[in-house]
């Protein structure tokens, strides 16, 4: 495992853990990598401090760290598929239906292009971007 410091368009920054070097290249080139602040695809690797540990420092156990990383995630995936419809591609539509009261409200989730997304905030559509691709995308 490899952590990264990444920088999107926007100058938000942040980091992520990755299997390898190459891992990172092939999420990002498959269009899988976006901004944990703004959603942003565009998302290059940033300046990085190299961890330098104290002689005397007890060491950190960052592979239990990843894992209760993981273990919250999927905990959040189950949550999410098991409370709320899927509506993929349409999630634009159904999200401002159900704001403009055309639709009966209720949980979803789906995709929506970064642009679409911002409209949606704009209309005081409430949404949130999920750390993680939906498997009905991936399959």
């Amino acid at each position: 495992m490899i952590k990264y410091a990444l920088e999107c368009k926007d100058g938000h920054q942040f980091e992520s853990w990755f299997q390898s070097n190459a891992a990172f290249d092939a999420l990002k080139k498959t269009g899988h990598l976006s901004c944990t602040v703004c959603g942003s695809g565009n998302v290059e690797k940033a300046l990085m401090a190299p961890r330098v540990k104290a002689a005397d420092a007890q060491p950190v156990d960052q592979s239990a760290s990843v894992r209760d990383t993981e273990k919250a995630l999927a905990a959040l995936r189950r949550k999410v598929e098991e409370t709320s419809d899927y509506v993929g591609d349409k999630f634009v539509q159904e999200a401002r239906a159900m704001h403009l009261g055309d639709k009966p409200e209720r949980a979803i989730y789906g995709e929506a292009r970064l642009d679409q997304a911002r409209s949606l905030i704009e209309d005081g559509v409430p949404l949130m971007p999920l750390p993680f691709m939906p498997k009905k995308k991936l399959s």
